[in-house]
């Protein structure tokens, strides 16, 4: 993330815009509480509803500084900040009932590695559990906020497919202008015995 993106990150205007719209587009239907996980929860914008939406809240931030800088803002608060790579996460199988990956997939890169995280998502959610990615759609602003950074924006008409492959299954695709939301379920096992 280059400095005037995470300036904007952890701008009073991006927490409004995150708070009143994005987490609850994002959090629709999804019920709170039990144990989630937030992947790349960066200066944690998100993380201060999360607190109050889960029950246990586990965050993993792969940039040291930013997860140090949280750690620190987050004494104190029911929360775990571990600073470790999305696409190896050291959570063992099924631990998260929800996980949650808020505007930063287009942070990771190659498609391949994109790929990766989704599958960690799905083998650290619980049977039936729920993953719930936002993340951005091109645009000048996002073209700007990346310069000299890394931008891979995925395209919400392969999503799902992308999801699939990952191991999810009834997945969702909602898109706006700005973004899109994906919601996805990690197979229950009772559900191949029938």
């Amino acid at each position: 993330m280059n400095w005037m993106h995470r300036r904007l990150c952890a701008s009073r205007p991006w927490r409004a815009w995150l708070t009143r719209d994005l987490l609850p587009w994002a959090l629709t239907g999804i019920p709170g509480g039990g144990t989630v996980l937030e992947i790349g929860p960066g200066p944690g914008a998100a993380t201060d509803v999360l607190l109050t939406w889960a029950q246990r809240l586990t965050c993993v931030e792969v940039d040291s500084a930013l997860a140090r800088t949280l750690a620190r803002r987050l004494t104190g608060r029911d929360v775990d900040i571990r600073c470790e790579d999305a696409t190896s996460l050291s959570a063992p199988d099924a631990s998260f009932d929800t996980v949650v990956c808020l505007m930063m997939l287009h942070h990771v890169a190659p498609a391949a590695r994109q790929d990766r995280l989704l599958a960690e998502a799905a083998r650290v959610l619980r049977p039936g559990g729920t993953f719930v990615l936002l993340d951005s759609r091109p645009s000048r602003l996002m073209d700007v906020l990346h310069v000299r950074d890394t931008m891979l924006l995925s395209d919400p008409g392969t999503f799902a497919d992308r999801l699939t492959a990952a191991g999810f299954d009834r997945a969702a695709i909602d898109v706006r202008s700005h973004s899109f939301r994906a919601v996805a379920r990690r197979p229950d096992a009772q559900a191949h015995l029938h």
